[in-house]
């Protein structure tokens, strides 16, 4: 090998890179991660150029032995146990922060408490279940006509009930 540095460089990844990066490619299975784990093992092969004498041993086999413990140690970190690498960004936008919709949502359930059961009844099947007065008709067993007024004076009930708790539209 050279004594310069920076020719030892250019000879070290013009002899070695792409099967360097073939076997991080064997060990990471990802293209991406596995250019990363070459480039930190040349880094690393830079920093100390000086171990990489042909008498010592062969520079490719420590080279294939560093990026080995270098996939080792990132498996082994916490930093990969928490991450998960994926192809897709995520969509740019304004975080949702859901919990105003959650309170409400107890609160409203809280509220259908205090009504009757056929008012419950009533808006479960209109409301919640999406049915249309004729279908929650047949399904309660009542004229359609009940159903409206009993949707109307429901819904009354507990626009009540929700002021009684401190609600206000």
């Amino acid at each position: 090998m050279a004594d310069n540095p920076t020719a030892l460089m250019q000879q070290l990844h013009d002899e070695h890179a792409a099967a360097l990066w073939g076997f991080c490619l064997h060990l990471t299975s990802d293209p991406v991660r596995a250019e990363d784990v070459a480039q930190e093992t040349l880094l690393r092969a830079w920093q100390h150029y000086e171990v990489l004498d042909e008498s010592r041993g062969s520079v490719r086999s420590w080279l294939f032995t560093v990026a080995r413990n270098i996939v080792i140690d990132e498996w082994r970190s916490k930093r990969y146990q928490n991450e998960r690498s994926t192809d897709h960004l995520p969509e740019p936008g304004d975080p949702v922060d859901q919990t105003d919709t959650l309170l409400q949502s107890w609160v409203v359930a809280e509220a259908v408490t205090q009504l009757s059961p056929d008012h419950r009844a009533v808006l479960l099947e209109c409301y919640y279940r999406g049915r249309s007065v004729a279908e929650a008709a047949r399904r309660l067993g009542v004229p359609e006509g009940t159903v409206k007024s009993r949707t109307h004076y429901a819904l009354r009930a507990l626009r009540l009930a929700l002021e009684e708790m401190g609600v206000s539209a």
